[in-house]
Parts: C-alpha cells; structure tokens; sequence
C-alpha cells in the first residue's frame, strides 16, 4: 500500500517546485512580451525571437556552445568508455579505488578552483611554448572534457557489473575477436549508460559559466558567458527567447535520455 504524503509535505514540495519553475515560467512568458518591459506585459509578439536569430552576436556565441558541447561529449564518451572497461577489468583493489577516487575529484571540487588552477595551467603551457593566446577553444575543450568525463565513467561502470561476461569470453572462444566481441556483444548492452553519459556531457558543457569564463580566450566565446557580459547593461527579452530556446532543448535531451533509460531497465528485467 503507498503511503500518501501529508498536506504539510505536499505543500513543501508545491514551494519547492515553485522555486525550481516560477522563473523559467517568468523569462518564457517575457520572451513574448510586446515590450521591452521585464515586469509588466504590453502585449504578445513573435518579434524576440525573430530578433533573437538576427543576433549576430548572440548566434555566433550559441553556435559556438554547441560546437563545444559536442565535441565535448564526443570525447569525453569515447574516453570515459575506455576508462570504464580498464576500471571494471582492472584486478588491483588499491588501483581501483585509487582511480575512482581520482576521478571523483571533479564532481566533488568547486567549480572556481577547478577553473582557476586549469587556466593557470594553460597560461604556464604556453609560456612553456613561448605562445600568449593559448586561451581558446582548444582549452575550453580540455577544461570541459575534464568535468564531464567522471559522469561518463560513473553511467557506464554500473552497466558493466550489470553484464554477464561469461557472454563476451563465450564470443571470444567461439572464434570472435576481442575488439569486435566488445562492439558486437557488449556494446549492446551498456549503451544505455552511454548515452546517458552522452547526454549529461552535453548539456553540462552547454550550461557552463564558471569553468569557460576562466578558460576561453577573445576568438572562442560562448553562449553562458555572452549573456553575463550583456548583464552590464540591460538585457533585452530576445535573450530570454534565446534561453528559452536553450531549455527546450535541454528538455527534450532528458525526456529521450529517461525514456532510453527506462527502455533498457524494461529490456533487463524481461532478460531476468
């Protein structure tokens, strides 16, 4: 029998929630506002978000966050996989926990430390290399990688203890090579952690402000760290269109990374 909640924790989670939506809710509604007005409604118009993509600024910016979001989740992907399985067939207790330690370093540290001692890094790289516009996409790129790898490593581990390797060395003595028993049977089976990997790298780089604002240079600018610069002055709604737009997407990215999930749980316990 489920246990209702009361009406004191009904409401604390009303108060949570309103918290959490009331001001998404807030800059949605004002994306449409006849006026530039952030308080007061005079109007609804289409005429933000026509602005919005005539930004060249601003589009330029945007482009250049999703360019780094996937690259980002490209190679922290590509790395945290490999990570995983090296960790998961790893034979040395010390080393493993030794490892997974390390990589929890990122989640658990400040974000402004972690920006802060990988710009002083870059900085010394390239005084090291006689170059003083080392700041760029380049190092945007490592700095995000960094942050978003241990999410890949700790999605895909769980789904690598889920899966029977008796199959994969079946497929290996049947004549099957190692690399192409790991694509073919293994693969398959942990790709729900992949992409769920895949995903939260990509919309944690395309949120990022503390890491890339110590680490970008003038030639690569993104999105988060344009719409700080224009807080210096007043913001106009077409930026509330243009992170409306960037919400969206990131909903729609959870809606399908939750309903893979849920596929692939079904999926194991119909294999039970």
């Amino acid at each position: 029998m489920k246990k209702r909640l009361s009406p004191l924790s009904r409401f604390y989670m009303g108060i949570i929630f309103l918290f959490l939506y009331a001001p998404i809710v807030v800059m949605t509604v004002f994306s449409f506002n006849a006026s530039v007005s952030t308080y007061q409604m005079d109007g609804v118009t289409l005429y933000w978000w026509k602005e919005m993509f005539t930004n060249y600024a601003a589009m330029s910016a945007l482009k250049n966050t999703v360019v780094l979001a996937i690259a980002t989740a490209a190679v922290s992907t590509v790395l945290g996989i490999m990570a995983a399985v090296g960790l998961f067939q790893s034979k040395n207790k010390l080393y493993k926990k030794s490892m997974n330690t390390v990589t929890n370093i990122p989640l658990m540290n400040p974000e402004i430390v972690t920006g802060i001692s990988m710009m002083l890094l870059f900085v010394f790289a390239g005084t090291l290399v006689h170059k003083s516009d080392v700041l760029g996409f380049t190092t945007l790129l490592i700095a995000h990688v960094t942050f978003c790898l241990p999410y890949v490593i700790l999605n895909v581990i769980p789904k690598l203890r889920q899966f029977d390797m008796n199959i994969y060395e079946a497929a290996v003595d049947l004549g099957c090579k190692p690399f192409s028993a790991f694509f073919k049977v293994v693969m398959p089976e942990i790709m729900s952690g992949i992409i769920t990997g895949a995903v939260m790298s990509f919309t944690l780089s395309l949120d990022d402000f503390i890491i890339s604002y110590f680490t970008n240079g003038p030639s690569f600018q993104t999105l988060p760290i344009y719409i700080f610069s224009l807080t210096k002055k007043r913001v106009k709604p077409d930026m509330f269109a243009l992170s409306t737009l960037m919400f969206v997407v990131i909903l729609i990215l959870l809606v399908l990374m939750n309903v893979a999930q849920s596929r692939a749980d079904r999926k194991g316990e119909k294999s039970l």
